[in-house]
């Protein structure tokens, strides 16, 4: 979350650096891309946690709960079909990012390596918690108490 805050501190001091000092950065609208970057990548495993991410409530809200946990069943395993997909290309693009030294076409020409590394490892913990989700919604689908079986520190 905090990420955001580093992002606008960065295109700040560019802003800054730009019109006071009258000395532009060439560096600051990457950083600022890097960072957002890695901000919705290693946020999207924690929006699942909070079961932030967005769905239709036109038919969901007026399922029942084994309902509601069968079909968000279905949609996990999409989701980790996906994610494994996303997580085979990642995982050779920064490959390929590491074994070549691969930078950016820019006039900063900065690394790619480190926000692959950070794409690869939002993609896993996306994956996992999506994993563990599936888990709690077979669970609910087979009529088992999540809380009881698990305890109450599960979201």
């Amino acid at each position: 979350m905090y990420l955001v805050f580093v992002m606008m501190a960065i295109l700040l001091y560019a802003s800054l650096s730009r019109t006071i000092f009258n000395s532009p950065v060439i560096w600051a609208v990457e950083m600022a891309q890097f960072t957002m970057a890695a901000y919705y990548l290693l946020g999207g495993g924690y929006s699942l946690i909070l079961r932030g991410h967005v769905r239709m409530d036109v038919l969901y809200t007026r399922w029942s709960e084994r309902t509601r946990a069968i079909v968000d069943s279905f949609t996990n395993i999409l989701l980790i079909v996906y994610l494994l997909v996303l997580l085979y290309g990642s995982i050779s693009s920064t490959v390929y990012s590491i074994e070549y030294g691969q930078t950016n076409y820019s006039a900063w020409a900065p690394p790619l390596a480190p926000i692959k590394i950070i794409m690869v490892i939002g993609i896993v913990l996306m994956l996992l918690q999506t994993i563990s989700r599936s888990i709690k919604d077979i669970c609910r689908a087979k009529g088992i108490d999540v809380a009881e079986t698990f305890g109450d520190y599960l979201p």
